[in-house]
């Protein structure tokens, strides 16, 4: 070894030293001492080169450590239609492919156009197949599919969209928008001419229904003579249904369309009409619609999932999730008003909305664009500020549902199933 050469050259330099400072010693009793020294060097040597081994092995250890990969978290997305909708199962994929680029630790997988009755047999094959830690199902007729797999699988989580059951390792979670479609029924009360104003609704449960009332709270607000007028499709993936239903409300006189189904169909009618010289006026779901009617989409309600499946995956990593219900508004940034993401109004209709002025109780004369605009800003800063359920407000059988002054919990908002005054017939059973 180098080192003991070395220790060993210093010894005999000293020795040499010694010689030549004049010091007369016994050369036999020098060898002797060499003898001694050159043993301890070794000895001293060889223990250096223990140490140094030892040092080498933990470096390598500490090189494996950091070499080795950071923990992954890997996720199954259910999804009820095709991600090509355009709408809800577009948005939610939207959202997905945003969390993997913010989140380096993220994977996922998903399966699209599952049928609500075929959701268990999913989740088995996420489990079992694919290994994910949690599983996302983002239909509301996913839910006792999803608890049942809470059950089943105790070592994995859950996260069901717009449902309310709980369990554990079963959270829910939503980006709810009946604040947006106050605000949409606010222009759609302007901008009618017909008195008639038409939706398009997938499946009467209190999703739905909860925005229709909004939608219908807005547009009486500016409008108390509007009609709300309802045509259920049964399907959240229906375009021809839609479209069906949109041409009879256009037939029956409305001449603004909102609705609850994941493609643009009911905009493209809108378009296609407005293009034929009669003007109606539509309003984005979920995913930005406004290129499908371009003369057609007044504003709309869409959702950012991103913002939330970031926060949820993040709690999930860094263990502080909990299987509380995730309910985002407009002032968690989830929700967001506008035909597009770049325009939260049509500018094509700005001009109409700022010649239909209103008197309101809190801001005086006011245009219906300005209105708006002030609406949203109070949404942004959270219900406190304003709130579409706020009473008095009757149902359509002129029954008081909520009491003057005070806001509807989000109890009452999760299970409503009646229509406010201003939505024509009943609701099916």
């Amino acid at each position: 070894m180098i080192r003991r050469g070395l220790l060993f050259s210093i010894l005999v330099l000293a020795v040499l030293l010694t010689f030549s400072c004049g010091q007369q010693q016994d050369v036999g009793s020098l060898t002797k001492k060499l003898e001694e020294l050159t043993e301890k060097v070794n000895d001293l040597s060889s223990k250096v080169d223990e140490l140094t081994e030892k040092v080498n092995a933990i470096s390598k250890e500490e090189m494996k450590v950091a070499e080795k990969p950071a923990k992954k978290l890997k996720a199954g997305f259910v999804y009820v239609g095709p991600v090509g909708d355009y709408g809800w199962s577009h948005a939610h994929d939207v959202g997905r492919k945003f969390a993997e680029s913010q989140l380096p630790w993220f994977e996922s997988v998903f399966i699209e156009s599952v049928a609500e009755s075929d959701s268990s047999r999913i989740i088995d094959r996420f489990v079992q197949d694919e290994k994910v830690d949690v599983v996302f199902t983002t239909s509301f007729g996913y839910m006792d599919d999803t608890i049942k797999a809470g059950q089943k699988y105790p070592d994995k989580k859950f996260m069901h969209c717009s449902g309310f059951k709980q369990l554990p390792n079963v959270g829910t979670y939503f980006a709810d928008l009946y604040q947006t479609y106050y605000l949409n029924g606010l222009m759609a009360g302007a901008l009618t001419k017909t008195d008639k104003i038409g939706y398009v609704g997938a499946f009467p449960i209190p999703e739905v229904i909860r925005h229709i009332n909004a939608f219908a709270l807005g547009i009486k607000a500016v409008n108390p003579k509007a009609e709300v007028h309802v045509k259920w499709i049964y399907a959240w993936y229906g375009p021809d249904k839609a479209r069906e239903a949109a041409e009879a409300l256009i037939a029956e006189g409305c001449d603004n369309l909102a609705f609850t189904e994941d493609t643009p169909a009911v905009i493209e009618v809108g378009q296609e009409h407005t293009e034929k010289g009669r003007q109606i006026y539509t309003y984005s779901h979920y995913s930005p619609m406004q290129q499908y009617g371009k003369d057609s989409v007044v504003s709309g309600q869409l959702v950012d999932w991103g913002v939330m499946y970031v926060k949820i995956l993040q709690d999930m990593y860094n263990g502080t999730w909990k299987n509380h219900d995730e309910w985002w508004l407009i002032a968690e940034k989830a929700v967001i008003l506008g035909g597009s993401f770049d325009d939260t109004i049509n500018p094509k209709f700005e001009g109409d909305l700022k010649m239909k002025m209103f008197e309101t109780a809190d801001f005086g004369k006011i245009s219906a664009y300005d209105l708006v605009v002030k609406r949203y800003e109070q949404m942004q800063k959270g219900t406190e500020a304003f709130d579409p359920f706020t009473g008095p407000i009757n149902d359509n059988t002129g029954k008081l549902q909520i009491k003057e002054g005070q806001r509807a919990s989000k109890g009452d908002l999760l299970s409503i199933m009646y229509y406010v005054d201003g939505v024509v017939g009943s609701i099916p059973k």
